[in-house]
């Protein structure tokens, strides 16, 4: 990962989405991206979720794109699903100026839609503002190798705004930890995503 003075960057092309620039390489902003975010807040100690060229991910809650950009400067592949038209074209664009990442247009909560394009991948990535959010990592659990990594970004509002979220956050992780999977981290977001929790997880 590259940081200069204490700024996450990477080496892409820039003017994704009127980023800034430093000394050639792209602002990665932690009040844009949840990524960005959990790397400003774990910096010390970010080497299990650090990106490197030989990680393929699947990112499910692709939006415009902007993360994903940032990704694909840093992995040789990202399969990006979206579900929502107007950010599914922003998306398409971004792929447009980077090869390695490929666009589907499908809903998270339904991969068998997406399973013909897929291969196994190094990272599952979710950033997806629906309910159900830890039933939606389980059903994407087979396109994830053994030992992979899951990065579940919680927007605990968007499951339920009902209830506190520290309980979403804590039967979010019972359900992950039910799916199989083993929590080896997880922190909240403030001061740059208020309500949002981040859970890591791998497949054993």
């Amino acid at each position: 990962m590259i940081i200069i003075d204490g700024v996450l960057l990477s080496k892409g092309k820039g003017g994704v989405y009127g980023e800034k620039m430093m000394k050639g390489f792209r602002v990665w902003d932690p009040y844009r991206s949840k990524y960005a975010a959990l790397f400003m807040i774990k910096k010390d100690d970010i080497k299990e979720v650090s990106l490197d060229e030989d990680l393929k991910v699947l990112y499910l809650g692709a939006a415009n794109g902007t993360t994903v950009s940032h990704f694909a400067d840093y992995v040789s592949c990202v399969y990006a699903v979206e579900f929502a038209p107007r950010p599914m074209q922003d998306l398409i664009e971004v792929s447009k100026r980077r090869k390695n990442i490929i666009p589907i247009m499908a809903d998270a909560e339904n991969p068998r839609e997406y399973a013909p394009f897929m291969e196994t991948v190094d990272m599952i990535y979710q950033d997806v503002a629906q309910p159900g959010q830890a039933k939606i990592a389980a059903l994407n659990l087979p396109f994830l190798k053994k030992d992979g990594l899951l990065i579940l970004m919680l927007k605990t509002r968007s499951v339920d705004v009902r209830v506190d979220p520290r309980t979403v956050f804590l039967d979010s992780s019972k359900q992950l930890e039910e799916s199989g999977l083993k929590i080896t981290d997880a922190c909240w977001l403030e001061p740059y995503h208020h309500d949002h929790a981040c859970i890591i997880c791998r497949k054993m």
